[in-house]
């Protein structure tokens, strides 16, 4: 995995808006096998060729539960990063992800309440440019007050 900062923690009373992370990631062949056997979820669209390739993405592809964790990497490691805890996430999923595509992970802080050390992202997943998956991040941010 390739991605812009080391793993840490930024705590809350440091997040500013506007301020964004990510994580570049090829989707192997044995993460999709992995994830399969984690999650249960064993559609054939995922794990058999000749099935996938008898379906409108014309061959297999990744779960898409899979390119949404990469977000939650970004945000667990790196944006708030450690001692993060995770409130909720919208997600819309744009275009598959195949077995072999580069994908770009990407978390932009769009608000904060200080207060209630939540933060808002807009969240995303790009393959060449292009994304294919969208939504909303809200997260509790660590403090260097209360943690």
């Amino acid at each position: 995995m390739l991605d812009n900062n080391p793993r840490g923690t930024i705590c809350i009373e440091d997040i500013e808006i506007g301020m964004s992370r990510s994580l570049r990631k090829i989707v192997t062949d044995r993460d999709i096998e992995l994830f399969a056997e984690v999650s249960t979820d064993r559609n054939p669209v995922h794990l058999d060729d000749d099935y996938a390739r008898d379906t409108i993405f014309e061959g297999r592809i990744a779960h898409g539960m899979l390119t949404a964790g990469l977000i939650s990497a970004v945000i667990g490691e790196q944006l708030p990063g450690h001692g993060t805890v995770y409130l909720g996430q919208t997600l819309k999923f744009l275009a598959p992800v195949r077995p072999g595509d580069m994908v770009d992970a990407i978390v932009t802080v769009t608000d904060m309440d200080i207060s209630k050390r939540r933060v808002t992202m807009e969240t995303h997943c790009e393959i060449d440019g292009k994304k294919v998956l969208k939504g909303e991040a809200i997260v509790m941010a660590p403090s260097r007050k209360f943690d």
